[in-house]
């Protein structure tokens, strides 16, 4: 990985400060795929990023995966914060787990609910990521930086967006520093929950998730499942493309570079992509953004 001398240049956010960025991966399954996802890092670290968090899959099926993804992140002197969930889980495990992260030098916890493994219902999640941000807290005090989700277009899980508000205030309340969102591509939704948090009195920083679109039908198939709403204007203007890849990239690269931009404007302290371990479009967006990076 190259290493400059200064710092890169960042552009700030409303009321002055610089914005926060940070950059998601699930974790690579063979080595080839790990020594490619290394060279994803060096492209994005130009931006100069808080953090790298790497993913925890249902039930904690990629719990060796993430460990060894962030291992692999802090070996190349990044910060790097790991997602956990609770799943199936004991709280025993968790904090075996929590012990593990603190030696390896993890500063920075994504706590999430998660899913539970295939064949086990919704009806066996006894626990929500308010009890996993509890028993962080309980076990390791403040010693951690906790990240929780948050839901604009609400979870698809809730029973209303009320409801939903008051799951994300109880996590707060438990603890967390502050929330990523699921990816939006309608930046009014982010309005609103903003709003709607001002106006619960929960003032944590809240970072706008980002989602490139490199395959439509890929995008749609996950939106369907996770509740993230894809507008029809953009699935036309998608379509559009055909199969033309290049075209896609442009197209989104344009796209969301406008999108962050009108996020920055309104007061959002920073952005997080979810990057799908690839390095192309976030950068450029992050490039178009101000953030100093290089030109090729």
């Amino acid at each position: 990985m190259n290493e400059t001398t200064t710092a890169p240049a960042r552009p700030t956010r409303q009321g002055g400060g610089d914005l926060r960025l940070s950059f998601e991966f699930f974790p690579p399954r063979s080595e080839p795929a790990m020594n490619s996802l290394t060279r994803v890092v060096a492209r994005l670290n130009e931006t100069g990023p808080a953090f790298f968090s790497c993913t925890y899959g249902a039930g904690g099926s990629t719990r060796d995966g993430t460990r060894e993804t962030v291992a692999r992140l802090l070996s190349l002197g990044v910060n790097a914060a790991p997602h956990l969930s609770i799943g199936a889980d004991s709280q025993g495990a968790i904090f075996d787990l929590l012990d593990r992260y603190r030696e390896m030098g993890v500063k920075r916890i994504v706590a999430l609910r998660g899913d539970l493994p295939s064949g086990m219902g919704a009806g066996r999640i006894v626990h929500n990521a308010e009890s996993l941000v509890r028993w962080i807290r309980e076990h390791s005090g403040d010693y951690f930086h906790i990240e929780v989700a948050a839901y604009p277009e609400v979870h698809p899980d809730a029973a209303s967006a009320a409801a939903d508000l008051e799951f994300f205030a109880a996590k707060v309340g438990a603890g967390a520093n502050s929330a990523i969102t699921q990816y939006f591509y309608n930046p009014h939704a982010y309005y609103d929950f903003m709003d709607r948090c001002g106006a619960a009195g929960i003032d944590v920083p809240i970072y706008p998730g980002i989602m490139p679109i490199t395959n439509l039908e890929g995008i749609l198939r996950f939106s369907a499942k996770c509740g993230a709403d894809v507008p029809r204007w953009l699935v036309k203007r998608l379509e559009g493309f055909g199969g033309d890849e290049t075209a896609i990239r442009a197209f989104t690269t344009e796209y969301l570079t406008r999108l962050c931009e009108e996020l920055i404007a309104a007061g959002a302290p920073g952005l997080h992509f979810y990057t799908l371990n690839r390095w192309g479009v976030s950068r450029a967006v992050c490039k178009n953004l101000g953030f100093g990076v290089s030109d090729t």
